[in-house]
């Protein structure tokens, strides 16, 4: 199965549109979004199952009344899914001790996160940690494939597809 995964979108449609664009090209099955996504790029993700997370920028009010059900799911905070065998988390990574928390438990082998702009990957026993970078408000506009239940990630930079 391949997840995409991206965050800090900001509201950036020319952004989203060219990381939503990637996600079809490479043939996700969903999306995993890890907040600071602006209303303005729900559209963009329409007919494509999402499954979003808080930001700290996010107005949850605002986001919920943008969600296009039933394709679209706000796990507010922290997120949990189970796909192709893996057990998944996802969050902002603005809160440093739910971040700390959902990493140490040991009960995930992937936690997706964002906020700090910068694509990484670490492991932490059996859990692999993904802070897929952003999409806006960046110099290094990232998205993220990750390949399950394998554990494969791909980073595809957005500057690359745009020449």
């Amino acid at each position: 199965m391949k997840l995409g995964v991206m965050s800090d979108t900001h509201g950036d449609v020319p952004a989203t549109a060219e990381a939503v664009r990637l996600l079809d090209e490479v043939g996700v099955s969903l999306i995993i979004h890890c907040g600071d996504v602006g209303p303005e790029i729900i559209p963009l993700l329409k007919g494509r199952q999402v499954h979003f997370a808080l930001g700290n920028m996010d107005d949850p009010q605002r986001l919920r009344e943008a969600l296009i059900a039933p394709e679209h799911t706000l796990h507010e905070r922290l997120g949990a899914l189970e796909l192709a065998g893996c057990r998944v988390a996802f969050l902002h990574g603005h809160d440093g001790a739910l971040l700390h928390q959902t990493i140490s438990s040991g009960a995930w082998d992937l936690v997706c996160h964002g906020h700090t702009h910068d694509y990484s990957t670490s492991r932490q026993g059996r859990t692999l940690i993904l802070n897929s970078g952003a999409v806006a408000r960046t110099g290094r506009p990232m998205i993220v494939v990750a390949e399950l239940p394998t554990l494969n990630v791909r980073a595809i930079s957005l500057k690359d597809s745009r020449g």
